[in-house]
């Protein structure tokens, strides 16, 4: 099995029905995940500076890695969740 990264965007305070749909798809990864976690603000560097992240519709709120068979199989999980505003998938590669 390979390592998928999955990031998900967006913020908009979840709903108890959310949070209960939130958690019941992270115990349906049980046997896949291998780490998961979420965000609270944060910096962008540039060739011009450091400026704040702020916490809103466009911001990259967490993120769960995966192990599955292949980039379809890691979409097709990732599509199963239930709040995100947008989610992306990556592979993770091994060096």
């Amino acid at each position: 099995m390979k390592k998928f990264l999955i990031l998900h965007y967006g913020f908009e305070k979840p709903t108890p029905e959310d949070m209960e749909g939130w958690n019941k798809w992270f115990t349906s990864l049980a046997d896949r995940k291998v780490e998961q976690s979420g965000f609270s603000g944060g910096k962008e560097i540039t060739g011009s500076g450091t400026s704040d992240l702020p916490f809103a519709s466009d911001s990259i709120t967490g993120y769960t890695v995966i192990q599955a068979e292949d980039l379809d199989a890691a979409t097709s999980i990732a599509k199963q969740c239930p709040i995100d505003l947008s989610t992306r998938v990556y592979e993770i590669r091994k060096h």
